[in-house]
């Protein structure tokens, strides 16, 4: 009795002292990662180097061993070791330290900080949270480095580190990730740029615009149907976003189908009739297009449904100027006797007199836009009414 008696307390004190030595273990990580820190922070890098490997070999142990591999503490000293052996390897330009860690050795170091985050240990929890934002802090200077440098595909990667940091602490980096689209974008890789324009897409970053800009990238990257896909996603938040309808007509022009852009904007209308806004961003759509007949109908029924709306009547103003002057300077190309020439001058003159209708209508409720005071000197001068013409003139020139 008394033999088992001493078998069980010797077992209990072998166990307690190898328990005893892990946590010594995972505590001389710890010491030799603050003696890290005081040899980095005097500039003795060589120093702070060797006190990083031993305390890498330490935290190791520690990970390895089934009584602290899990433990909060261990986890955090492992993310704080691994991830300065990446950022002491780029202060010193130095990539075989970095390699000491392993390539992965910074997503060896998000991974640790996410799983001992998750944990919610009191005593560690806010340390690891105050060790990722100052990691992320660290790595915004690089990025802008490499931003600045035009190497955007590195840049990417060190805006997906920010992204993956913030994620271990239970954030979301939504400027990180779309700075991360357009490096990518930048660097020529569509597909990346894309994945990461909708994920902010996702949470509402940016938008409306957002949908617009990863459809764009998709269609570039040649993916006309995943392209579509996010657009009607986006529309039916923002049925009358104008980014979003001329990326929808612009994926039908992509695979050569005409008929299909037009019945996207035929459908937009169908769909809410009376929309205002729905027929102005139309107008300007086919404006783009160059159709001009369909730009004008669609910017008159806007102005139809509501007679006050200023932007359309500016738009149509200058719309139906921007017609007459080309017009006029292809009138200027013609040679000389040509039959066109007096038919495409009138033309033109016919446009500026629809014009006028509007920009009157615009600068009456906006009567101090010199712009458009401008533009009506310019127009009734251009039709010989000359009254109107310098009381638009003298209006413009009152405007400081």
């Amino acid at each position: 009795m008394k033999r088992k008696l001493l078998t069980l307390s010797l077992m209990a004190v072998l166990f307690a002292t190898g328990l005893f030595a892990q946590k010594t273990t995972e505590t001389s990580a710890a010491l030799e990662y603050k003696k890290f820190n005081e040899y980095f922070m005097t500039g003795d890098f060589e120093a702070a180097k060797t006190s990083l490997k031993k305390a890498k070999e330490f935290v190791d142990q520690a990970a390895m061993h089934p009584d602290t591999k899990e433990s909060a503490k261990t986890l955090f000293y492992k993310g704080e070791i691994y991830s300065n052996f990446v950022s002491l390897g780029m202060a010193t330009q130095d990539t075989n330290f970095i390699k000491i860690a392993g390539e992965d050795a910074f997503d060896v170091a998000i991974a640790s900080y996410k799983k001992a985050y998750s944990l919610n240990d009191k005593k560690y929890k806010g340390d690891i949270k105050d060790a990722v934002l100052n990691k992320k802090l660290e790595l915004e200077k690089f990025s802008t480095i490499l931003y600045t440098g035009a190497m955007y595909k590195e840049a990417m990667e060190i805006y997906d580190a920010q992204v993956e940091l913030s994620d271990a602490i239970g954030m979301v980096d939504s400027l990180s990730l779309f700075n991360a689209g357009i490096c990518a974008e930048k660097a020529g890789d569509f597909s990346a740029a894309a994945a990461r324009y909708k994920r902010c897409a996702e949470i509402g970053y940016k938008a409306p615009e957002i949908y617009a800009m990863a459809a764009a990238i998709l269609r570039k990257d040649k993916k006309i149907a995943e392209a579509k896909e996010i657009i009607a996603l986006g529309r039916k938040k923002y049925p009358s976003d104008r980014s979003m309808l001329l990326e929808l007509v612009n994926a039908s022009l992509d695979e050569g189908n005409n008929a299909e852009a037009e019945k996207s904007l035929q459908e937009a209308i169908a769909a809410d009739p009376k929309n205002k806004q729905l027929y102005y961003v139309i107008g300007t759509i086919y404006i783009d297009l160059k159709e001009n007949d369909k730009a004008e109908a669609a910017l008159n029924k806007a102005i139809e449904l509501d007679p006050n709306y200023a932007d359309a009547q500016y738009q149509l103003g200058a719309h139906l100027v921007g017609v007459a002057g080309s017009l006029k300077e292809e009138a200027s190309r013609l040679k000389l006797g040509d039959p066109n020439y007096d038919v495409m001058l009138a033309k033109g003159d016919e446009y500026y007199k629809k014009a006028v209708t509007p920009l009157e209508a615009y600068i009456a409720k906006n009567p101090n836009d010199k712009e458009v005071l401008t533009i009506l000197f310019q127009i009734h001068k251009s039709l010989k009414n000359t009254d109107k013409a310098m009381e638009y003139k003298k209006r413009a020139d009152a405007i400081k």
